[in-house]
C-alpha cells in the first residue's frame, strides 16, 4: 500500500471516530447505542493502527489492532451481560435508571 492511500484510510477513521463521539454525546438515552458508539471509536482506532502498520511495512500496528479487538470483544460481552441483568431487575435499560445504582 504505501503512503499514497494513507490519507484515505485516515479520513475514514476520522469519520468513524466522529460518528462514535457524536453517538455518545448526543444520544444519552439508550445504553445500547452508547455501547455501539464505543465500538465505532475502537474500530476507527484499529483502522488507523492497520493503515499506519501497512504504510510503514511494520506488523506492530496489526498486533495492537488484535489487542484492541480482544478488549472490545470483552467490553461488549461484559457490557451486554450487565445490561441483561439490569433489565431483569429494573425492567428498563434507560441511562437515567442506571444513575440510581450509584450509592
Amino acid at each position: 500500500m504505501g503512503f499514497d492511500l494513507l490519507p484515505h484510510y485516515l479520513t475514514v477513521g476520522a469519520i468513524l471516530f466522529t460518528i462514535g463521539v457524536f453517538g455518545i454525546f448526543i444520544n444519552r438515552k439508550n445504553v445500547i447505542v452508547i455501547l455501539m458508539s464505543v465500538e465505532l471509536i475502537l474500530l476507527s482506532v484499529n483502522l488507523n493502527f492497520v493503515a499506519f502498520a501497512q504504510a510503514n511495512g511494520d506488523l506492530m500496528g496489526q498486533i495492537f489492532a488484535l489487542l484492541v479487538l480482544t478488549v472490545a470483544a470483552a467490553e461488549a460481552a461484559i457490557g451486554l451481560a450487565i445490561l441483561v441483568v439490569f433489565f431483569r431487575n429494573r425492567g428498563s435499560i434507560a441511562v437515567e435508571d442506571v444513575n440510581m445504582m450509584k450509592g
